[in-house]
């Protein structure tokens, strides 16, 4: 017993120092203290003598700088240059294009809570909501998505008149150039707001003020090029576009075989220092109508005219739609939602080095410039047009599913249509977190490179479940389309969304771990980087001083997530109230468990690991889900800890944690190595999966929060139009769904007569009639479910139409006609 209680107090000792990070300075005396004062009152002097030597074995060669690096650093170092893949340039430029903000926590092991919770509360200004209440709430009581989608495929003049105007097209522009000069967040909120009326209106708003050449210009341009367009392109004078995919570079944008040689020209009569541009690219917003194309090529230089350098690499420019030889081709339809999108073409378009973005000295910049900007505009358009969506299927969802009736009752009461109701509130408040907290990171300055991939993934993945439970709820009256249908032109375009700005597939398979993995981990970049310094002696202190604080980082992890899955994340430093304490405590568990798997399978796979795309998204899961949850806790402690808001926050989080545990589990049991997996479960899971998805009851308090009148369901509609205008029949239902709840007792009261036969009438209208006369009803009851009724069938009718109007107004054989005439 002496023994084991020796060994136990060496162990103790040992793990706690690992759990709570001590030094290794701090690990040796204690350990060593604790084994020789539990050693000698246990009477265990053989035991205490031959742990102590180990213990100083370790400890003291460790301690020793210059034998440590010698002995154990300058090996490891030479070995780990030889199996460290080399990065490309494009994936060194990915890497340092953005920062790392709180994700960086997430990847510890052990997030510092009080730093989420210290960043300020974002807000819009007193400008920013008052452009919310005027421009925004005026463009859309204009907008009839019906008159856009089928009637125009396109804005019609008003709109785009009133866009240009108020300068939609301005909002990132800085007043000094005439634009808006909005935060993130107010960018993130006029989206929304548009989205749920318009996702046409939405995209074409979007685009300028994403990835286009206003947001580049900013960063890279020139003061002449900025003087310019700035002002242009903020009024709409100018509308942009940026042309970067083609037929064979899709998300892989290094990849472009469009190219530019560099040449001299005559050019009414001056010999000209320029370039020759061929390209072909497609799926471009706004190209159809854009006055001004930023255009991403390869540049060559095979006369140096520029330089000893031959293959300058990607480069930006601005070409006008004037430009000799640029050709705007014909427009695409992207599954009936007609934001203006088409190709662009050409062939040997000569133009001058002044149009290259930041001029001549930027030639072969491009990809970095690309993926700097794009980590802010991808954190912003999409997930933002996403969040908008979603916020209007609980709007609409909940106040149709309480208004519908089958079986005599509401459908919002049958448990399927619940379960589906649970998922659309549950899944909307994690998505409007998760948008809220990348415009928040943009507005601190950050360029988020992981969680604007993660806010455009998880954003758009939860916009195509939520889509699929409207239509699934809403039933035949989302399947017939006319102006009376409002989501099935959202459903329509959910694999827009899916597909651009980076596809989904490879945004969860490649980046979102990809790039976590080395940017958000505290010791591998610098591990990475430590190779590339010229002098030895700094290579060594540098390389040693990472690998060291590496090696106790996992070992601290190991403990830190065994100690934590064995004990149900109970106890430990944690921030958050009495209510919300224990989801930090989970979510530190599954930070130190993340982290231990990441440092393991790169430890095992090595370069390999870029190839195992099924274990890179199953580990980049948890880090959306711990960022996302992050995101979700930061919300509830910025609105004051509603109470109201509980059960949103309660399914939101234990579907992400359910899914964290399912996405580690996947992780594991698919690892390659079955030893390390055996290994890595036993310290992840040491009780077995305990986590479990949103329990019924929980689903069942979401599904009535979203289908009635209140405070949590006023946040969760927060930025949608619900202004019950003639245009806008969410916003009618909306306003109508406070009568429907208070005609419920009433229609029991009035059904309880129909089924005790005491109407002679079989006409509805006759039977209130009857009704009221018997006293069943008041004459105030008579009205509203007279009126109430009225008003539900205008909600749940649907359109029809003759078959003259369903033909389209030109038919192939025209197209081909007139392309011939053409010819």
């Amino acid at each position: 017993m002496s023994v084991i209680l020796t060994l136990l107090a060496a162990l103790i000792a040992t793990g706690a120092c690992a759990y709570h990070r001590s030094s290794l300075r701090t690990w040796a005396i204690a350990t060593v203290i604790a084994t020789a004062v539990v050693g000698l009152m246990a009477g265990a002097l053989w035991t205490m003598f031959i742990l102590l030597v180990i213990e100083l074995a370790i400890a003291v060669p460790l301690l020793m700088d210059g034998f440590r690096r010698k002995q154990i650093s300058a090996p490891l170092l030479k070995l780990f240059a030889q199996v460290t893949p080399k990065l490309s340039e494009t994936e060194q430029t990915a890497l340092e294009a953005g920062t790392v903000g709180f994700e960086g926590e997430l990847f510890s092991g052990k997030p510092d809570w009080h730093e989420l919770l210290k960043q300020p509360k974002p807000e819009l200004s007193v400008e920013e909501q008052a452009f919310m209440d005027g421009p925004v709430e005026q463009l859309c009581g204009m907008i009839d998505d019906w008159q856009i989608t089928h009637e125009l495929a396109d804005l019609p003049p008003d709109v785009w008149a009133f866009v240009k105007k108020h300068k939609f097209f301005g909002m990132i522009i800085p007043k000094s150039y005439g634009g808006l000069g909005f935060s993130a967040l107010a960018h993130s909120a006029v989206l929304q707001k548009l989205a749920t009326m318009s996702a046409t209106v939405a995209s074409t708003v979007a685009v300028p003020n994403s990835l286009g050449p206003a947001e580049l210009l900013l960063h890279y341009g020139s003061d002449e090029q900025k003087n310019h367009y700035l002002p242009r392109l903020a009024v709409g004078e100018e509308i942009p576009c940026f042309a970067l995919t083609g037929p064979y570079a899709g998300s892989d944008a290094t990849s472009i075989t469009d190219y530019g040689i560099v040449c001299k020209q005559t050019v009414d009569g001056v010999e000209t220092l320029g370039m020759k541009l061929t390209f072909d690219k497609r799926y471009i917003t706004l190209a159809p109508i854009a006055t001004v194309v930023g255009l991403a090529f390869r540049l060559y230089d095979p006369e140096h005219l520029l330089g000893e350098k031959e293959d300058l690499g990607i480069t930006l420019a601005l070409l006008p739609r004037s430009t000799p030889g640029l050709e705007i081709g014909r427009r695409h339809l992207p599954l009936n939602v007609p934001f203006q999108n088409g190709p662009l073409h050409g062939k040997d378009v000569f133009v001058p080095l002044s149009v290259l973005i930041g001029g001549p000295q930027m030639a072969g910049h491009g990809w970095r410039m690309l993926v700097e900007c794009l980590s802010v505009g991808r954190a912003i358009s999409l997930p933002s047009n996403a969040t908008g969506g979603v916020r209007a299927a609980v709007a609409a969802t909940g106040a149709y599913a309480r208004m519908r009736k089958q079986f005599g009752l509401s459908v919002a009461r049958f448990e399927g249509v619940e379960e589906a109701l649970a998922r659309i509130g549950g899944l909307t408040y994690a998505t409007a977190a998760l948008s809220r907290a990348t415009a928040a990171a943009v507005d601190r300055g950050e360029k988020p490179a992981v969680p604007s991939a993660i806010a455009k993934y998880h954003a758009t993945e939860w916009g195509r479940v939520i889509a699929g439970d409207a239509m699934d709820v809403h039933g035949g009256k989302a399947v017939q389309l006319g102006p009376k249908n409002y989501a099935g032109r959202a459903w329509q375009g959910v694999p827009i969304a899916i597909t651009v700005e980076g596809a989904n597939i490879m945004t969860r398979s490649l980046m979102i771990f990809g790039q976590g993995a080395i940017r958000c981990h505290p010791y591998v970049l610098k591990e990475m980087q430590a190779l590339s310094i010229a002098d030895y002696g700094d290579r060594l202190r540098t390389f040693d001083r990472a690998l060291f604080g590496h090696v106790g980082f996992g070992i601290s992890n190991a403990v830190r997530s065994f100690t934590l899955g064995l004990t149900g994340s109970r106890f430990g430093d944690t921030a958050g109230d009495a209510y919300t304490r224990r989801y930090y405590r989970k979510l530190n568990r599954y930070s130190a468990a993340l982290a231990l798997c990441a440092d393991t399978f790169m430890g095992v796979l090595g370069g390999k690991l870029k190839f195992k795309e099924k274990l890179s998204a199953r580990l980049g899961d948890v880090l959306s889900y711990l960022y996302i949850a992050s995101a979700m806790l930061k919300r509830y402690e910025d609105t004051g800890r509603p109470e109201a808001d509980r059960p949103l926050l309660a399914w939101a989080f234990h579907e992400c944690v359910w899914r964290m545990q399912m996405a580690l589990d996947g992780a594991i049991r698919n690892f390659p190595v079955r030893p390390v997996s055996w290994l890595l479960r036993a310290l992840v899971f040491p009780l077995g999966r305990r986590e479990v998805p949103p329990s019924d009851r929980l689903g069942r308090r979401v599904a009535a929060l979203i289908t009635a009148p209140g405070e949590a369901r006023d946040r969760l509609t927060e930025w949608t139009y619900l202004t019950p205008t003639a245009n806008n029949t969410i916003g009618r239902m909306n306003a109508l769904l406070p009568d429907v709840i208070a005609a419920e007792p009433v229609e029991r009261k009035f059904g309880k007569a129909q089924k005790a036969g005491q109407f002679k009438s079989h006409d509805y209208n006759g039977q209130l009639v009857e009704a009221m006369q018997a006293g069943v009803i008041t004459a105030a009851e008579y009205e509203l479910l007279k009126r109430v009724r009225e008003r539900v069938f205008e909600f749940i009718s649907v359109d029809d139409f003759d078959p003259s109007e369903l033909r389209a107004a030109v038919t192939r054989a025209d197209l081909k006609k007139k392309l011939a005439d053409a010819a």
